[in-house]
């Protein structure tokens, strides 16, 4: 299970401003993503009408955070959140979600992976040019 790597959260929970801190996420971010409908259950409010977030609620950002760092669109994340709050009897489709998503970053890493080859190719000529003392024989455009 993902964790947040930071001290426990206290009973009464954390301000926007402390939960933004410890998931790297702006407070912005956080009134968004509940207006998006990212999250799986209601913020905790103060009688004051102040967000407090909890240790499920830090964690559920942290899912959502990776979710659209791999790309997964908000609509997406927001169907997921959807099924995960409905609760048991649907795992079947979130199941297939995620793996549809994971299919998409495993492409994505692949055509990654090759512009990355073309990188280090082209520092290993750049090196082995350098160090021959022939760098200035490598290709320049035309001017």
């Amino acid at each position: 299970m993902l964790e947040v790597k930071s001290p426990p959260v206290p009973e009464a929970g954390l301000t926007i401003a402390e939960a933004a801190r410890r998931t790297g996420v702006s407070a912005h971010t956080l009134r968004y993503y509940e207006r998006a409908g990212l999250v799986v259950a209601d913020v905790d409010r103060t009688s004051g009408g102040r967000r407090r977030y909890h240790e499920r609620d830090l964690h559920w950002i942290l899912v959502c955070t990776k979710l659209r760092a791999t790309g997964m669109p908000i609509r997406t994340i927001r169907r997921y959140a959807e099924l995960v709050a409905e609760g048991h009897g649907n795992e079947k489709e979130r199941l297939a979600l995620l793996e549809s998503h994971r299919t998409g970053v495993l492409e994505q890493i692949a055509v990654l992976q090759d512009n990355l080859e073309l990188i280090d190719h082209k520092i290993d000529v750049y090196r082995g040019r350098l160090e021959a003392g022939d760098a200035d024989s490598l290709w320049t455009p035309a001017r």
